[in-house]
């Protein structure tokens, strides 16, 4: 799949927008060079970037006027179905890059659909945020956190320890760690917080006994709450940051939310893309995953309230204040995290349910 070749007119301008990226301009050292390689394809397929998820809506406008000439086309299939979809279309296939919450990145590299690839920033990543040859690397990651309605919780609560007291009866909801991914890392982070490691998951089981024995547990959900927290039915939401950033800043909740990192520990679940193998625009799939890698699109994440994943990236002002510095965040090895995934569910299992 490629674009049309220019006409005339729009050669002129294409060559124009080039002359504009000048060295000086450059937002990496050979970014015009690709650039001018790229619009030979004047396109890129970019797999399950649905533009109401972590700002992507706003990294495509930007992509497009940096770089007039190399359109974007885009789908919303999710993780898993983004590893199939290339799976079945790997004699021909029609995506340049793949996004996906980084566990299936694991998958896309068993099934050989991906290309090795290391974009601008990529060794200042953790090596858990990254294949070390470049087959896929982190762009983002969303944080754990405590999303509380102060409306309906007077004291909001700062760590994990908190969560146990008696004044939070039946007010606290997360996710089925056993069905949903989210759960999963909550269950993580939860571990990290009570002085477990990738290694050691008891001290997060003993804490979900002693919460689900506490009666502080209203509920756990099989699919995410969010309308429900907006309309004001849930106290406090074990859930991403985002969500609770969202829903301070878009959806209009403002002080009525508040959205803690626990004080103890929490981790940072990665998200990540490839650059697909054999696809049809190479020069402009890596233009565009080099773009959401610098400092530029690394910030344009962050305004639509998930952490970039490339460390010190400055920030303006105004998101910098809504995403404060977390030491207490740990990188999630999702390698690892999946290698657990029925350690995990059977040991929650009994921990929280008693069977």
């Amino acid at each position: 799949m490629t674009a049309a070749p220019p006409t005339a007119g729009t050669a002129l301008a294409q060559a124009t927008a080039v002359e504009a990226v000048t060295a000086g301009d450059e937002l990496y050292r050979g970014e015009r060079a690709l650039y001018e390689q790229a619009l030979k394809e004047g396109l890129v397929v970019s797999f399950d970037t649905g533009p109401t998820w972590a700002n992507w809506a706003a990294e495509f406008a930007a992509f497009k006027k940096r770089y007039p000439g190399v359109e974007m086309t885009y789908n919303d299939l999710g993780s898993a179905a983004t590893v199939v979809a290339l799976d079945k279309a790997r004699n021909r296939p029609q995506a340049d890059t793949a996004y996906y919450f980084a566990a299936s990145a694991f998958d896309a590299m068993a099934k050989d659909v991906v290309a090795p690839f290391k974009p601008v920033n990529f060794d200042t990543l953790p090596e858990v945020f990254r294949d070390p040859d470049g087959k896929w690397f982190t762009i983002h990651s969303l944080t754990v956190a405590f999303v509380v309605n102060t409306k309906l919780v007077k004291d909001v609560p700062k760590s994990w320890a908190d969560l146990l007291k008696p004044e939070y009866k039946n007010s606290v909801v997360y996710l089925d760690p056993r069905s949903t991914g989210i759960g999963q890392v909550i269950s993580f982070a939860a571990n990290f917080g009570n002085g477990g490691d990738m290694d050691n998951l008891q001290p997060g089981f003993d804490y979900f006994a002693r919460l689900h024995k506490s009666g502080n547990v209203m509920r756990v959900e099989g699919t995410t709450p969010y309308a429900k927290f907006i309309k004001g039915e849930i106290p406090i939401w074990i859930s991403y940051e985002n969500d609770g950033l969202k829903a301070k800043h878009t959806d209009g909740l403002g002080d009525a939310v508040s959205v803690v990192i626990p004080a103890e520990a929490s981790a940072a679940a990665p998200y990540g893309i490839s650059l697909v193998k054999n696809g049809p625009n190479p020069n402009a799939g890596k233009l565009w995953l080099n773009f959401i890698m610098s400092a530029k699109g690394q910030a344009i994440f962050a305004e639509g309230y998930v952490r970039p994943s490339v460390p010190g990236v400055a920030l303006p002002a105004d998101i910098a204040a809504k995403l404060p510095p977390a030491p207490q965040v740990r990188p999630l090895d999702v390698k690892l995290a999946a290698d657990r995934k029925a350690a995990v569910d059977a040991g929650w299992t009994k921990a929280a349910l008693g069977k």
